[in-house]
């Protein structure tokens, strides 16, 4: 079995590489031009940061996230959603990996995270709607919760 994020069998070691990499996804979440919400992720997998996202619009479209009444646009990509989509059009896998999200995951992304094969969700706050959570726990995956301490 290869060793990864999962396999860590000292906690506390685990518990500082998940902070380590939710603070970088913090930092990554300061990228996106939504102003409602900045959500930020990374994907990990054997210790490597094999892709990252965070809130926003599609290649190509302005960067505005909210139409005139402030509401978010509906082509708007979630932060998971675009570093799983990085994953899918580069060489890497994302089978077995770890997501980092300041955000819990809404329901729609959640079924990307179990098809990505990503077995493990590190994130700061809770969504609104836990379906998303729920949805991933009935799947097997992995879901901790790691407020910003």
């Amino acid at each position: 079995m290869e060793k990864d994020e999962i396999t860590y069998h000292n906690p506390k070691k685990q518990r500082r590489y998940d902070q380590a990499y939710l603070k970088m996804a913090t930092e990554w979440a300061k990228l996106s031009h939504c102003s409602r919400k900045q959500v930020g992720a990374l994907i990990v997998k054997q210790g490597m940061i094999i892709s990252d996202g965070y809130n926003g619009t599609p290649s190509g479209f302005p960067n505005s996230c909210e139409d005139e009444q402030g509401d978010t646009q509906w082509y708007v990509l979630h932060a998971e959603a675009n570093a799983i989509t990085k994953v899918a059009r580069s060489n890497n896998s994302s089978e077995g990996s770890t997501l980092y999200i300041t955000l819990s995951p809404c329901k729609e992304c959640s079924k990307l995270i179990l098809q990505a094969g990503i077995k493990r969700v590190v994130y700061m706050t809770a969504y609104k709607d836990i379906s998303g959570l729920e949805f991933l726990s009935q799947a097997g995956i992995e879901v901790v919760h790691m407020p910003n301490d």
